[in-house]
């Protein structure tokens, strides 16, 4: 049987590329069983990415997958989704109505098909990864995205974030990039197979296929040494070549030459046939009657294709395809700035305003030399359509040059000036700070201007965490104060959390100096907002003490618990301060809620961006509750999203869990990684965590000095949250440590703020320290108090602690069986929580009594992952697949996988099994 024209150049130019092929070959076999993964396929222009994934992808059809594919275009980066639509074809979409009604609303929206409130891009993710993986349990499917380089931004981190997803699904994905220093950088972290040039020998036997006639060995040696096994440029080289580059030197940059060898090419064609091509090039959607009549608009005749196939240039059917990206850009480059602008403009004259107004926009846009205010307008327009459909990045693009193509200076100014925000929403700070020097050159009022400083004072505050951030911040506020007195008080709260951020590594008093310059915001409204009262709290705390600011900040709590999920943007944005506000004020289930509150608005939401942070405060929370298997759960959850969406991992609540599970090692680690971090980026807030977390794990290991230095500097620098929960840890070490001047001092801060707050978690810790402090005849009352009053708050670690301390009392006073009692109660408590170095405290000192601590005993939870935990505690709800798959952001074939593990490890057969079990 012969084999196709297109499919020998393929196998032509895989010579030499066994062991590769066989890669993708597992991976087609893996997928095939229901082990999905993905695959990067990295290298230099023309070493063979495309035909690899080509031969995938005959491979993949003939072995019975579905083959999609899709590729990045360079000039289809401003277009946001733009590469996903491309995959995501009609058969595919048809699919989406299997989809939870939060995933399917996120991708219409994304795809133009609906209107919606901007969607996060990772629930978008999740929606193509249960989109593919529905098509996939019909045909095992193979997605092919070439180009990797070019993709626009949100396709991008779309398609890496379904990459990094995967896990059961009968799915494979292959990516072809440009290697490390031009490649997409949400590739970073997947498994890669990087193409180096051929073999000596493969090199030569190619070579010797693209040859047309004799050539001297000396001749073919340069060859084979200059393009160094790169077998696109073997296969062009002779065909580019001129007799008089047989005796010199040959280009050594080996795409440069290859675009020189198609340059080349073209530039014998006839005119009309170059003119052709130039226009191909500057379509970028490949749609051929498009170019056709794109064509005619230029009086092209169509004649001029059958030279440009002819010259192995370019492929016509109902698509347009280049023979290699490089020919596109060789075509597009060689053209004079004059030709290009009527290619542009002959496109936009046969674009569709109203199915595709967009790219029509971008082609009137690049046909346009000088200024036209109708063409800016009308990016504009579609800047805003990008923001709709969740692309910041798009946006800004449009924006950008919407900006220069505006001839009124005042219009261009305020242009300049939202393209800087939407520049910096999507993360290239950089460029937005070029933007705002461009805004600020021009006409800008009052307001405008107040506004460029504000975001000149956010980026400061996003790139570096500096100091100088809070002043920029409260000169923002203090101009927009007359202006907008919403955006006046939210900006002096932006700037006492950017002073909170720096800390004790600020110049110095930065909360003092800006809660002062706070109390000249404007009146807030009636009734305040959440945000207004937090605003007016925290200016009262650090200008008149942390007694006078309790019932403001309490009635902050307040009103974000009473109003949940109708809580404006501006106050969902702030739920971490709030869970912050809450533990100073030692309020357990106001943090408790709040935190919980963070996770579910985010879960919903689909807001897979900020659901970590969220998941890494009530992983804080649960640690303290003594819960320390939920938040286990959230740690593996968080590590998961932040993997798959390409963030850093989130260090605060692992440092944390580490602290109280007694992980000695582990912690010291993770301390001194996140101490010096936070110390070259500025956040000393991060320190007062850091120094806390030290100070628990010390107190557990009975290393007391270590303890009561580490929870000393929280407290000296009265660090908001942290000096509250350094308090009972610096007493409880001082007195240990025999300091009992510093122990008394400290308690006379903790009573004074305990009896401000009132909550039963902050009287519980003062009556725990007080007995601490003084051990004489009135400490079992107040020991007894401690343990009554924590055991009403949801502090179950320090009821533990309470326990263990009264019956350390109890047998230093000769009482051996009332301190059995308290120290077999703390033993129990800790060991069950993990809290494994306080709970070997409680084991010695139970022993030192007489007594044997008891072993605990496995359960069957102990065999299950963190993530099969969280499977298995939602599954025994009643919860479906699809349901938990929706939680957790996983595909409901991979809950699947998951729940035969559970019931393979558990010993059981049924959800009605797991239910009934007691796992916890």
């Amino acid at each position: 049987m012969s084999v196709p024209h297109g499919r020998r150049r393929i196998l032509t130019e895989l010579l030499g590329r066994r062991t590769e092929r066989a890669t993708t070959r597992k991976l087609l076999a893996d997928a095939r069983v229901g082990r999905s993964g993905a695959l990067v396929v990295r290298g230099e222009a023309g070493i063979g990415k495309t035909a690899l994934l080509r031969d995938a992808g005959e491979a993949a059809r003939e072995s019975g997958f579905d083959v999609q594919s899709t590729a990045g275009r360079e000039a289809e980066m401003p277009f946001a989704f733009a590469a996903l639509q491309n995959l995501l074809s009609p058969p595919l979409l048809t699919h989406s109505a299997a989809l939870p009604g939060p995933q399917r609303n996120a991708l219409q929206v994304a795809l133009g098909l609906a209107l919606g409130r901007p969607p996060d891009r990772f629930l978008v993710g999740l929606a193509t990864l249960n989109l593919l993986s529905e098509a996939a349990e019909v045909r095992p499917l193979l997605c092919l995205v070439d180009d990797g380089q070019w993709l626009d931004e949100v396709s991008a981190q779309v398609l890496a974030f379904v990459a990094r997803r995967l896990a059961a699904e009968r799915l494979a994905l292959i990516f072809g990039t440009r290697d490390t220093t031009q490649g997409n950088p949400a590739f970073a972290g997947l498994a890669e197979l990087r193409l180096t040039g051929l073999a000596d020998a493969d090199a030569r036997a190619l070579l010797t296929t693209a040859l047309r006639g004799p050539v001297d060995e000396r001749v073919k040696d340069r060859i084979l040494a200059e393009t160094h096994g790169n077998p696109l440029a073997l296969l062009e080289t002779p065909r580019g070549m001129h007799p008089s580059d047989y005796v010199g030197g040959l280009d050594v940059d080996v795409p440069h030459r290859i675009e020189n060898s198609y340059r080349r090419r073209s530039a014998t064609l006839a005119a009309q046939a170059q003119q052709f091509l130039l226009v191909a090039a500057a379509e970028s959607t490949g749609d051929a009657e498009l170019l056709w009549q794109a064509v005619a608009q230029l009086e092209i005749a169509r004649d001029a294709a059958i030279d440009a196939e002819a010259a192995g240039l370019v492929e016509i059917d109902e698509r347009v395809r280049f023979r290699h990206p490089l020919v596109r850009s060789a075509v597009y480059r060689a053209a004079a700035p004059s030709e290009r602008r009527r290619a542009h403009g002959a496109l936009a004259a046969v674009t569709d305003s109203r199915t595709d107004p967009d790219r029509r926009a971008w082609h009137r846009a690049q046909a346009t030399l000088g200024t036209e205010e109708g063409v800016a307008a009308e990016l504009e327009r579609s800047a805003e359509r990008a923001r709709r459909r969740g692309g910041s990045g798009a946006a800004a693009a449009f924006l950008r040059r919407s900006a220069e193509l505006t001839p009124d200076p005042k219009r261009r100014s305020r242009r300049a000036l939202v393209a800087a925000h939407a520049t910096h929403e999507a993360g290239a700070s950089d460029a937005a700070v070029e933007l705002i020097l461009v805004a600020e050159n021009g006409r800008l009022d009052d307001l405008q201007r107040a506004r460029l400083e504000l975001l000149r004072a956010q980026i400061t505050f996003y790139t570096t965490r500096g100091s100088t951030a809070p002043q920029m911040l409260l000169d923002a506020a203090e101009a927009l104060a007359p202006l907008d007195a919403d955006l006046a008080r939210d900006s002096y709260l932006r700037a006492l959390e950017a002073s909170f951020h720096v800390g004790r590594l600020g110049r110095g008093e930065e909360l003092v100096r800006a809660a002062r310059a706070a109390e000249a915001a404007p009146p807030p409204p009636s009734p305040p907002r959440p945000l207004d009262l937090m605003l007016a709290g925290l200016t009262t705390l650090f200008t008149r003490g942390y007694e006078a600011s309790v019932p403001a900040l309490q009635r902050s709590l307040g009103a974000l618990r009473s109003t949940d999920s109708e809580l404006d943007e501006g106050s969902r944005g702030r739920l971490w301060l709030a869970c912050h506000i809450a533990a100073t004020l030692w309020d357990d289930e106001a943090v408790y809620e709040l935190a919980t509150l963070d996770v579910r608005l985010a879960r919903e939401e689909g807001a897979l961006a900020r659901l970590p942070a969220a998941l890494n405060a009530l992983a804080s929370v649960l640690v303290l509750t003594g819960d320390l298997a939920r938040a286990s759960e959230m740690l593996a959850e968080e590590h998961a999203i932040t993997q798959a969406t390409g963030a850093p991992p989130l260090p605060n609540a692992r440092l944390i869990f580490a602290a109280w599970s007694g992980r000695r090692a582990e912690t010291l680690d993770l301390h001194a990684e996140m101490v010096k971090e936070a110390s070259e980026r500025g956040e000393g807030a991060t320190l007062g965590l850091s120094d806390v977390a030290l100070a628990v794990l010390h107190n557990g290991f009975g290393h007391h000095e270590e303890a009561l230095a580490a929870a000393r500097r929280p407290v000296a620098y009265d660090e908001l949250t942290f000096a509250s929960i350094a308090l009972p840890e610096l007493i409880e070490a001082a007195v240990r440590a025999g300091r009992t001047e510093d122990a008394a001092d400290a308690l006379e801060v903790l009573s004074v703020r305990a009896r401000a707050s009132g909550s039963e978690w902050a009287l519980g810790l003062e009556a725990r320290s007080r007995a601490l402090v003084h051990p004489g005849s009135t400490a079992e009352a107040l020991y007894r108090e401690a343990i009554r009053r924590l055991g009403r708050s949801r502090m179950a670690t320090h009821l533990a602690r309470a326990h263990l301390v009264y019956g350390e009392w109890l047998r230093n006073e000769g009482r051996r069986q009332d301190a059995r009692d308290q120290l077999r109660t703390a033993h129990d408590m800790l060991a069950d929580m993990g809290v494994d170095a306080f709970a070997a405290l409680a084991a010695g000192e139970l022993r030192a009594t007489g007594e044997q601590p008891r072993v605990r005993n496995a359960r069957p939870s102990d065999a299950l992952s963190p993530q099969e935990l969280q499977v298995a505690r939602l599954v025994a709800t009643g919860a479906t697949s699809r349901e938990v798959a929706a939680h957790l952001f996983l595909s409901p074939r991979t809950i699947d996988t998951h729940l035969r593990n559970i019931f393979r490890k558990l010993g059981i057969t049924s959800r009605r099994e797991l239910r009934e079990m007691e796992l916890w």
